[in-house]
């Protein structure tokens, strides 16, 4: 998916920028890029492959090269970002988080009027640029930011860095968050509120849906009001989100913690012991376990020092060896055992269905019960990064679909938990990864864990409504 960080402040700011766009490494997996506005009106920028290190590492040497009293950071899923570009706006640097699904057309159309534009690898266009070449389109960078989200299919949040401050813009329809930080210096603006108390910066404000506003060292000037329509990634509470960060004034955190409760609330299994896969799992779990009365136990501990999420390599068997050596067993804690396993949720199941052989076959574990916190994933995302290197076919529902119908049809009632279809997916999907049981939770208790109207979140990837 990605992050971003920016400060404009009265003091040199590349160490926050640097810290700020590092507490967002969780989001993004290939690139990471920081770009300065020097005092001389010049700009600076690197850009490097994260893909097997972490941010920091990378950009320590870069640090001594950099200076400046604003500054943007972005973590990014595969496309090389900040970008610096040259407009009739003047110079600026972009970035972006988010998904273009029409960028096929956005680029055949510009390019009939004689724009062109560099080609990543695999023959794309980064979509970072196409946005920049849409926004080149507006009389201004307000006009220009409202012409090219509405242009846009999918999703896009936005920071420009320029001579007159950073701009930040909301999606549309406020499918990812941005917060604006203040201090005594200058404000800042990050899509992960965790990112601002070690930094010494207490939240301002969330911006609205499609609201955008000048940042500068004095002020947060707003130069387009928010929109009435918001539809906030729910994912981000279930998986996505920092456990330290706060969206809409929800905890990531507490809604995991109140997820695990509403489903021990309507569960009567019994267990020795509830678990988290960790890491997001964890919350869930520590929830169920206060609810149930069912002691909580680390069964499975994550090795962290060497093993950050950003590493994850190209190629499948390795990807599948890197996240077996990630979670390290604890037999004491395993074998004879009746467990109960929270999880943020099951998308291919591919990696959950080793780790369960794992512990039936190696550690002797005598159960072995799931409880995902949200519901099945019937829809693959298009608004957001979250699944852009796997098909929809791969998702464990559409096995499951595929296996009982031949096609994907009906999926509207397999969407439903109160349908015959919705329990027979999950027995399949139970069947395959050798569960004991299997319970998802429901998306109602899902929203109410969240405890955000319907209306205002996007639940596209569990029921086809975004």
């Amino acid at each position: 998916m990605g992050g971003f960080f920016g400060v404009a402040s009265k003091r040199d700011c590349v160490s926050d920028v640097f810290y700020g766009t590092d507490y967002h490494s969780h989001l993004g997996t290939q690139r990471g890029g920081m770009a300065t506005l020097n005092d001389d009106g010049s700009f600076n920028h690197y850009i490097h492959d994260i893909r097997n290190a972490q941010f920091r590492s990378k950009f320590d040497d870069d640090l001594q090269k950099m200076s400046g009293n604003s500054a943007i950071g972005v973590i990014s899923d595969y496309e090389d970002q900040p970008l610096l570009i040259n407009s009739r706006h003047g110079r600026y640097a972009i970035v972006t988080v988010g998904v273009v699904q029409n960028a096929e057309a956005l680029e055949a159309e510009a390019c009939a009027v004689g724009v062109h534009f560099s080609e990543m690898s695999g023959n794309e266009v980064n979509p970072t640029e196409l946005i920049a070449h849409l926004i080149n389109q507006g009389k201004d960078f307000t006009e220009g930011v409202t012409k090219a989200q509405d242009a846009i299919e999918g999703s896009s949040s936005i920071l420009l860095l320029t001579k007159e401050g950073i701009y930040a813009a909301r999606d549309k329809v406020g499918r990812t968050p941005i917060v604006v930080g203040k201090n005594a210096d200058g404000y800042c603006v990050t899509l992960e509120s965790c990112a601002l108390p070690n930094l010494e910066y207490t939240i301002e404000r969330e911006l609205g849906p499609g609201e955008v506003v000048l940042v500068t060292p004095e002020k947060v000037e707003r130069k387009k009001c928010p929109g009435d329509c918001m539809k906030m990634c729910a994912f981000l509470w279930v998986y996505y989100g920092y456990p330290a960060s706060s969206y809409e004034g929800r905890n990531t955190e507490d809604v995991r913690n109140d997820c695990g409760k509403i489903l021990a609330k309507g569960d009567d299994v019994k267990a020795d012991f509830v678990c988290g896969i960790p890491d997001s799992g964890i919350a869930h779990a520590i929830g169920y376990a206060q609810e149930s009365g069912i002691p909580y136990r680390r069964s499975f501990v994550k090795y962290t020092p060497t093993w950050p999420r950003s590493f994850m390599p190209q190629n499948q068997k390795e990807r599948s060896r890197v996240a077996k050596m990630k979670l390290i067993p604890v037999r004491e804690l395993i074998e004879g055992r009746r467990l109960l396993f929270c999880e943020d949720s099951i998308v291919r199941g591919t990696q959950l269905q080793d780790t369960i052989n794992r512990l039936y076959t190696e550690y002797d574990a005598k159960e072995i019960h799931m409880r995902p916190a949200c519901p099945p994933l019937v829809y693959g995302c298009k608004f957001l990064n979250f699944s852009r290197s796997r098909s929809v076919d791969e998702l464990a529902t559409r096995i499951a679909i595929k296996e009982l119908e031949g096609e994907y049809k009906h999926l509207d009632e397999y969407a439903d938990s109160t349908t015959e279809r919705f329990k027979a997916m999950v027995d399949k999907i139970r069947e395959r990864l050798n569960l004991t049981s299997l319970k998802f939770q429901t998306l109602d208790d899902l929203i109410k864990a969240i405890g955000l109207p319907k209306e205002k979140l996007c639940t596209y990837c569990w029921d086809g409504e975004g």
